[in-house]
């Protein structure tokens, strides 16, 4: 039986596709990537996390169970004290510095799918929350995994391949096992008649805003 993520996955496939098979993300896997398109990419990426963390915040208060309080809190910490310190050091080497980066002005792109993610969790459940949330966590799972595997990604002389290694890697794709059971229980804690219908529409919409993201670091 099919979990959650991937009957949203099969039947958003079109956006799905365009999303997790973007020129973007095509020329990370062959290093042909300007190095201005992946510098103003994780520059908006580093403000993205900041309301990543926010939607958080948001789902604890949104919890109805001190377990789901306890899950959103670790999902807090984990952004804030550890991975949002990966992402400084990763860009350091890209000579960014964190305060640069905390000064830039977030793009239209970045503004569109961070307030749509809490827009949802506002309007609706934890379950639409974690819905919205989906294409960002588990997209990058796949997209790591999928270009790691593949025999056309260049690895030596790659200067992405290292951004590869890190959502492919063991870590990663643990959190991304969790979250596809997050969703499953709470689908099953919270899902009722013609549930799916709405989940759809926002995993779809959330996996266009994504894909307008990669589009986004393509322009220098």
């Amino acid at each position: 039986m099919s979990g959650l993520f991937d009957t949203l996955r099969t039947d958003s496939n079109d956006e799905w596709q365009l999303y997790t098979t973007h020129r973007f993300v095509r020329s990370l896997a062959d290093g042909t990537l300007p190095e201005a398109c992946f510098r103003r990419y994780l520059g908006q990426d580093y403000l993205f996390l900041i309301h990543f963390a926010r939607a958080y915040a948001l789902a604890a208060y949104k919890a109805d169970t001190l377990d789901d309080i306890r899950q959103a809190a670790t999902g807090l910490t984990a952004i804030v004290d550890i991975e949002m310190g990966l992402h400084v050091a990763f860009c350091r080497g890209w000579g960014l510095s964190e305060s640069d980066m905390a000064a830039l002005p977030e793009a239209p792109e970045t503004m569109a799918y961070t307030r749509y993610v809490l827009e949802k969790g506002m309007q609706g459940d934890l379950l639409d929350l974690h819905v919205a949330l989906a294409p960002c966590m588990l997209g990058y799972a796949e997209i790591g995994t999928v270009l790691a595997a593949s025999p056309a990604t260049k690895v030596t002389g790659n200067p992405y391949y290292p951004w590869i290694e890190m959502y492919a890697s063991d870590d990663y794709q643990a959190v991304a096992r969790a979250e596809k059971q997050t969703l499953d229980r709470l689908l099953h804690d919270r899902g009722g008649p013609g549930r799916m219908t709405s989940l759809t529409t926002t995993f779809r919409q959330a996996t266009r805003l994504e894909t307008a993201f990669w589009e986004m670091g393509l322009r220098t």
